[in-house]
């Protein structure tokens, strides 16, 4: 079995891989195009914990890049494509619109069209929890109406899951969307809560609280968003049209204030807070339906958010030690 993982180099990619890798009789290949939206390190870091296991290759390449994205399927011939690599960050999405549409609209797109033209079993995409906007009815279902989002970045998302179904329809692609709900854990995002908070409060700097603390997020812990990305790729849909959306997600909405209080937990000190109104692009409240995944694949995610910090801020230290 051979399978495609783009992003490999991201928070999620990485862990993917690795899990994969863990199987045995698995060739992964893994694509990303190192861009500096973060630290370029913590991308070579990630990837070095692939590097030079039985089955792992990397290509450097942007999926932006058709006649690069054409000529790596037309070689490989793969069974599986798990796609991740996108322009992440809601906020971000507002200072450079461009980013997002280059690579989550066009990279898409090459993605899409390299799997119609070199058939694949099963195109595993990531959508996200940002396509539900400021929806009041919680939990959050797949069936809701998701058509005024709040971001770009949202918006490029909701583009991903309609782009999708057409070419399900048009060419019978079986293809499954997956709305990620606020991931975190060991090797995550450096512009993410989980982190920010935990580099400023070992550092002793205020974290920013934003709306007042007012805000709910459903945090996921990655092992659990790596156990349900590998059930639903082997779940391949079929029918008239081979189309799937799930949410991933651990069903537990958390206070903004609560987190914080399992990060200064997992921290060992108290973290100094200034409170600031909400941002753009943001919501008050993320919540995940999981009922139709754990109908599907016998799976949802269930990783309790101390827990998770814990090993997190494990993580954390560990890793800055090394790079010291």
């Amino acid at each position: 079995m051979k399978v495609l993982v783009t992003g490999a180099a991201g928070f999620i990619g990485r862990a993917i891989c690795e899990r994969l890798l863990e199987r045995g009789g698995v060739e992964v290949v893994g694509i990303d195009n190192l861009n500096d939206y973060y630290a370029v390190e913590l991308k070579h870091a990630r990837l070095a914990t692939l590097q030079g296991q039985t089955g792992f290759s990397f290509r450097r390449l942007d999926i932006a890049d058709w006649a690069a994205m054409d000529a790596l399927f037309a070689a490989e011939g793969f069974d599986y494509v798990i796609h991740l690599a996108a322009q992440a960050g809601v906020r971000y999405s507002i200072q450079n619109p461009h980013a997002y549409a280059e690579s989550n609209l066009t990279g898409f797109t090459n993605v899409l069209e390299a799997c119609r033209r070199y058939p694949v079993s099963h195109l595993v995409f990531a959508s996200s929890s940002s396509v539900y906007g400021r929806n009041a009815k919680v939990p959050f279902s797949e069936d809701d109406r998701v058509d005024l989002p709040v971001s770009f970045y949202a918006a490029t998302k909701k583009s991903n899951e309609v782009m999708a179904a057409s070419y399900a329809h048009l060419y019978a692609l079986p293809a499954t969307g997956l709305r990620f709900f606020t991931v975190y854990g060991p090797w995550g995002r450096p512009d993410m809560a989980p982190w920010l908070f935990t580099d400023a409060i070992l550092d002793g700097r205020p974290i920013k609280v934003f709306n007042h603390g007012k805000m709910q997020r459903d945090f996921t812990y990655i092992d659990d968003i790596v156990e349900g990305v590998l059930r639903v790729m082997e779940h391949v849909p079929t029918g008239e049209l081979p189309y799937a959306l799930f949410n991933i997600g651990n069903h537990n909405p958390v206070e903004l204030m609560a987190f914080i209080e399992a990060t200064e937990a997992a921290c060992g000190r108290e973290a100094v807070k200034e409170y600031l109104p909400m941002q753009d692009g943001d919501v008050p409240i993320t919540y995940a339906d999981t009922t139709r995944l754990r109908e599907a694949v016998g799976f949802s995610p269930d990783t309790s958010l101390r827990d998770g910090m814990q090993r997190f801020v494990d993580w954390y230290r560990s890793y800055h030690q090394f790079k010291d």
